[in-house]
């Protein structure tokens, strides 16, 4: 499968109330708090504000009506009026109905979509199923000067939609890398606002994390849109969640509250069908042999489990790119179970002299630093060998945004001179010596 002429398949609209797969009363409830909450008294209001379809709304209304829970409150306008709809109310048996659900559970809005229901979506737009390209990986990372062999080993590590593990020294690129990835991937998927699981609601949808398709924006006057796929869920570029030195387990876990009497998705919930990048493994609280034992289960078996306040596990799909970053050696953080369990181990290592050097001009050009001969000899010939000539991808910038600083405070052109290459290599590194207290 071609990833620049994949269609993810959207998740069909419900049709009536059965196909909702969820609880009449959880439904109905929720229609009663979105219309004590919104104020809401029409069909298609309140339809826009749960996600349904209008006659699936309607259904709903008119259940709760032969309950004395909603009431018409007058007729419809005259005939030719675009805009008239049937008002409703809630009765006063419906505001304390609303109000009692409220107690139980504070959410309102979009129906949720039954977690057995999102499996079904997960496996239509599983990253799983993407075929990324030599050109299309090259083109996300066009503006890196990457080793020539480097493509090929992270190819097929995407494409698998399996496990990577970068390791390296620092400042090689490692982020610029996984973000690359990210990148590459340009197809969308659907998001759900909130999954359901044994009466509980969980949060999926997050702006933060999820970037909504220009394609998704609705415009109020075309009504038949909302009938293209449902709207429970949201069309959204691949996510990625990318965490560093502060993660920890409990990020990995339902998050409850208690005021709302709901639950938020995990970090690893709210990246399926995308990427979760754990940069900088290593520098976190917990060992990352812990970290990488959480993740044993999902990573082998495509599943997790998550836990209810009530103790209660259940398995939620796992369908995410995961990509461990560090500046470790994985023998000195990992056993070898769980390097076992970490599909595809790739080594970013510094830049040879000559990328070295194309990085340093690039980076010189791009900030309006002009190259000089004598000095560059000066920093290869004088510098480099004594520090055995060890090249990083992040010395460029440092150098270069040191001579800057400089050439700003002493009023000088931007050109590059040998004193101004001592002056920004003082900077780099920090001389190893006892400071007496």
């Amino acid at each position: 499968m071609n990833m620049a002429t994949t269609t993810v398949m959207a998740p069909p609209a419900p049709k009536r109330i059965e196909d909702m797969n969820l609880s009449i009363v959880m439904m109905r409830d929720i229609v009663l708090k979105t219309m004590f909450r919104k104020n809401t008294n029409t069909v298609s209001s309140l339809a826009r504000a749960v996600c349904l379809p209008v006659p699936v709304t309607q259904e709903l209304i008119d259940l709760s009506r032969g309950q004395g829970l909603i009431e018409a409150m007058g007729t419809m306008g005259a005939a030719g009026e675009i805009s008239s709809e049937m008002p409703y109310q809630l009765t006063d048996s419906g505001k304390a109905r609303a109000l009692d659900a409220l107690a139980q559970s504070e959410y309102f809005g979009p129906m949720p979509v039954p977690l057995e229901v999102y499996r079904e979506q997960v496996e239509r737009q599983s990253i799983r199923n993407i075929q990324i390209t030599r050109d299309q990986l090259t083109g996300a990372m066009g503006h890196l000067i990457l080793p020539d062999d480097l493509i090929g080993n992270l190819g097929p590590a995407v494409s698998s939609g399996r496990s990577i593990l970068m390791y390296g020294p620092p400042g090689n690129g490692k982020s610029s890398i996984s973000n690359g990835i990210r990148d590459a991937m340009g197809d969308r998927i659907y998001v759900p606002r909130a999954i359901e699981y044994s009466g509980q609601v969980i949060t999926v949808y997050d702006p933060i994390v999820h970037s909504k398709a220009e394609e998704d924006a609705e415009n109020p006057t075309a009504l038949r849109r909302t009938a293209r796929f449902d709207r429970r869920y949201v069309m959204c570029k691949r996510p990625t969640v990318i965490t560093g030195g502060e993660l920890s387990l409990s990020m990995l876990d339902l998050v409850y509250n208690p005021t709302a009497r709901t639950y938020q998705a995990p970090l690893q919930l709210k990246s399926t069908g995308g990427i979760f990048i754990v940069d900088d493994l290593g520098r976190q609280a917990e060992p990352p042999q812990k970290l990488v034992n959480r993740w044993i289960v999902p990573l082998e078996e495509s599943k997790d489990i998550l836990a209810l306040q009530s103790g209660e596990k259940f398995e939620v799909p796992f369908d995410t790119l995961v990509i461990f970053s560090t500046n470790f050696h994985p023998n000195e953080i990992f056993d070898r179970a769980a390097l076992r369990r970490i599909f595809f181990k790739i080594k970013i290592d510094g830049p040879s002299q000559e990328n070295f050097l194309k990085i340093f001009a690039l980076v010189a050009r791009k900030k309006g630093m002009q190259l000089d001969e004598p000095s560059l000899v000066h920093l290869m010939k004088r510098k480099y060998p004594t520090i055995d000539n060890l090249y990083a991808n992040y010395q460029p910038v440092f150098l270069i945004d040191q001579m800057i600083a400089v050439c700003d405070f002493e009023g000088l052109p931007y050109r590059m001179t040998p004193e101004l290459v001592d002056r920004a290599w003082a900077n780099m590194f920090v001389k190893d010596e006892h400071i007496v207290k």
